[in-house]
Order: C-alpha cells, then sequence, then structure tokens
C-alpha cells in the first residue's frame, strides 16, 4: 500500500471514529456491538469513552456511556454466541488455532465464569473473541456468559470514565492533538484488516456447513 492509499484510509478510519463519537449514546453503544462480535477493533471502544466522558465535563452523562458501552458489549458477545453454540467446537477450529482453542478449553472447563469475567474486564491482548468463542462451543450457559461479560465490562467501563473524569482536560487537548490522530489511524488500519480476515473465516464457515448439511 503505497503512502497516499494508506493516508486516504487513514483519513476515513478517523472520520468513522469521529462519527460514533458524535452519535453520543447511540455511537458507543453500536460501536461496542461492533467491536465485540467478529470485527476487531482494539482500544477503539475505550478510547471512543474516554473521549466522550472527557468532553461531558464532570457531568453524569458518563453513567449513560458506561451502560450503553456494557450492554452493547453484551449484544455482541450474543451474536458471537448464536453462532458458535451452533457450529460447536468443530466449528470453532476456523476461527482459533489448535493451540490456543486446547489452552481457553483447559481454562473454561476449569473455571468459565471467572475467565469470562477477567477476560471481559481486561484490555487487550488479552483475547476477548476467541474466550467467548470458546465459551459458547463449549456449551457455557448463556446468561452466566452474558452476566460475566455485562459484570467485567461495567468495571472496566466505570473505571475508564472516572479516570476520564479526573484527568479530562489533559485528554481532550491528547485526543485533539496530531499524535492521538496518527495513532487512530494505524489502530484503525490495523482494526481493518483483521476485521476483514474475521468476516472471510465466518463466512468460510458458512459455507462449508452449507455444504456439509445441503438440506
Amino acid at each position: 500500500m503505497n503512502t497516499i492509499h494508506f493516508l486516504t484510509l487513514a483519513g476515513s478510519s478517523l472520520s468513522i471514529f469521529r462519527f460514533f463519537r458524535r452519535l453520543g449514546v447511540f455511537g458507543i453503544f453500536l460501536f461496542s456491538v461492533l467491536d465485540s462480535s467478529f470485527l476487531v477493533l482494539p482500544f477503539g471502544n475505550d478510547l471512543l469513552l474516554i473521549g466522550l466522558t472527557s468532553a461531558d465535563r464532570g457531568g453524569i452523562g458518563w453513567i449513560g456511556y458506561v451502560i450503553a458501552a456494557s450492554v452493547g458489549s453484551v449484544i455482541g458477545v450474543l451474536l458471537v454466541d448464536v453462532l458458535m453454540r451452533k457450529t460447536g467446537e468443530k466449528g470453532l477450529q476456523r476461527f482459533v488455532s489448535n493451540k490456543t482453542a486446547d489452552q481457553l478449553k483447559a481454562k473454561i472447563q476449569k473455571r468459565a465464569g471467572v475467565t469470562v469475567f477477567i477476560t471481559s474486564l481486561l484490555p487487550p491482548p488479552f483475547p476477548f473473541t476467541p474466550v467467548m468463542m470458546t465459551a459458547s462451543a463449549l456449551q457455557y450457559p448463556r446468561l452466566k456468559l452474558l452476566g460475566s461479560v455485562l459484570a467485567g465490562r461495567l468495571v472496566r467501563y466505570t473505571i475508564e470514565a472516572i479516570l476520564a473524569l479526573y484527568f479530562g482536560r489533559k485528554l481532550i487537548r491528547y485526543i485533539n492533538s496530531d499524535k492521538f490522530a496518527y495513532f487512530v489511524y494505524v489502530l484503525m488500519g490495523l482494526a481493518l484488516v483483521a476485521s476483514i480476515v474475521s468476516i472471510l473465516k465466518w463466512f468460510s464457515q458458512r459455507r462449508s456447513a452449507a455444504l456439509q448439511n445441503p438440506a
């Protein structure tokens, strides 16, 4: 990819980020759904929450952002769960390497609730989506899965929102700086590539399932 194409992609990525930011509560809700499903947007949702909360200037709007982000994340996981619960462990192989899947299976089989909660609480590089896929493929109860995700996300986003309120002015200056813009450029570029790969794997899995079950 040459420099012109990269800058075009980067500019589009930043525009997308600002678009969701302008939507406020609905924007972070929708972004969270995408972030917790098959699209890969590392730190994107956290940055959006911090940006919205910092701009709130000490109001109580951050509570709505935290709730919207948490609920959106739960819905995103539900979308993953619906697919992986049907395909089971066989379908899991199309999204997660055998080595990673074996490691996650061992953790989930021993303490699934704790594993899901901690994964929902901690930021990347902890493998959030692979853990959710594995838990669903192993038929971990859906309500427990979603409940653990909701609890983890509420704690994580509340901490981020409080930090954003405390360091609000500094964060706003940083978000409006060129350094932050370039960071978003790189982040969204990588997210776009990873998301395309994830979607292609999903379509491949659906196609294989259709060929195996023509009826």
